[in-house]
């Protein structure tokens, strides 16, 4: 039989946690793989190649942010959902500056989580579709950018936020509608997440001397435009 379930791996500390992760996983179509601690968690990782990662934030000695980064600097590139028992702005930003895709918060619910997943593992209908501005092209079907013929890897929101740009060109949208248009929800109070994400874009988009596309318009937003 010819299994294709995408796999997910997580890594939890919590056995009762995990048990119920690895049930809803399962029960959904996925194929689960559930270790317990941050060392188990990075050679599954290589092993099996999961098609995401989740990963509790508290794994006892080493902090789950510091797994996330670890992986990253691996070059893992699959999405990484971070479980969490806070939601503060300081919370949210590490999580991001760590390269964490999302959070979800404890306690755990099962339509919660599934739905994360869900969304980061919807495969992508527009095939080989491509969106260009001027040197830049965003492939739809591989989620890369190439700039100059240069392949540009991209995590979710990444590749999310630059869509939403490269869709508007020329057009200053405000922080607003690009939480609402990105990340599906209104954060709560004051947030740098974005700033965080456009700083990773830049860093990606400009690392070969190439000139600046997405600007700041201070006070209001950003837009894609040509210096």
């Amino acid at each position: 039989m010819n299994d294709h379930r995408p796999c997910v791996l997580a890594i939890v500390p919590d056995e009762s946690l995990a048990a119920q992760l690895n049930l809803d996983l399962r029960e959904s179509g996925y194929e689960p793989v559930v270790v317990h601690d941050a060392a188990t968690g990075i050679d599954r990782s290589r092993d099996r190649q999961p098609d995401l990662i989740a990963i509790d934030r508290m794994l006892g000695v080493e902090s789950g942010l510091t797994v996330c980064n670890s992986l990253r600097r691996m070059g893992t590139h699959v999405p990484i959902l971070v479980l969490m028992a806070r939601d503060t702005v300081d919370d949210r930003v590490a999580c991001l500056e760590a390269g964490a895709d999302d959070y979800f918060l404890k306690p755990y619910r099962t339509e919660d989580f599934l739905r994360l997943v869900r969304l980061y593992l919807h495969p992508d209908p527009a095939g080989t579709e491509q969106l260009r501005f001027g040197d830049l092209i965003l492939d739809l079907a591989t989620r890369r950018a190439l700039r100059h013929g240069r392949a540009i890897d991209l995590t979710m929101k990444e590749f999310e936020l630059l869509k939403y740009l490269i869709e508007h060109p020329r057009e200053i949208l405000t922080r607003e509608q690009i939480l609402e248009n990105v990340w599906g929800y209104d954060f709560m109070g004051e947030s740098n997440v974005i700033e965080v994400y456009i700083r990773y874009l830049r860093l990606k988009l400009e690392d070969e001397g190439q000139k600046r596309l997405i600007q700041t318009v201070r006070g209001v937003g950003y837009v894609l435009r040509e210096a």
